[in-house]
């Protein structure tokens, strides 16, 4: 017996997502609630510079209370395509443009309890072209060779579940192109 969605309702629709809760009957027959984070979708960027540096984000996460060295990324408009969503994310973030997009793979962020899908981007051919940030990000641009970075990501230095899920998609790009 597989699980039978039961009944669904909008709880909380918020700004960024909204939380849905859902009454499932398990396949052994019982019945359960569970709250699901419903989001569009996002992107995740791993830009390298001609110098074959990639280039990183530092900014200022609330709910940890921390500076997180992460890759840029950002959140789907709805109906937006995920192409489109990286090249405006990484002009925003970055201030530079990729001339070549390459789609390298996606993960969702937190299946157990959210729909948010991340879109995996290789951005190269980058050219200044900033866009203004939005207004509630402060990011600071840093710039890692990519054997620090891999390094970095490997000793626990780099928190960001999504920036190593994108780091581990993209290696064998990454290295191969070294």
């Amino acid at each position: 017996m597989p699980f039978e969605l039961l009944g669904s309702e909008i709880v909380y629709p918020g700004r960024a997502f909204a939380i849905r809760r859902d009454t499932l009957r398990l396949p052994d027959g019982r019945e359960t609630r569970l709250d699901i984070v419903e989001h569009v979708g996002s992107v995740v960027i791993i830009p390298i510079d001609a110098e074959g540096n990639l280039i990183f984000v530092r900014q200022y996460r609330h709910a940890t209370g921390l500076d997180l060295l992460e890759l840029p990324a950002g959140t789907l408009d709805v109906g937006e395509a995920p192409e489109a969503c990286a090249q405006r994310e990484v002009r925003e973030e970055t201030g530079m443009a990729a001339g070549h997009l390459e789609e390298l793979g996606g993960f969702y962020l937190a299946p157990g309890y959210s729909t948010e899908y991340m879109h995996v981007y290789l951005a190269t051919g980058l050219y200044p072209d900033p866009l203004e940030a939005d207004a509630d990000e402060f990011l600071t641009v840093e710039r890692l060779p990519l054997a620090k970075a891999l390094a970095s990501a490997a000793h626990g230095e780099i928190p960001d579940a999504k920036t190593l899920a994108a780091l581990f998609i993209a290696q064998s790009h990454l290295v191969k192109g070294k």
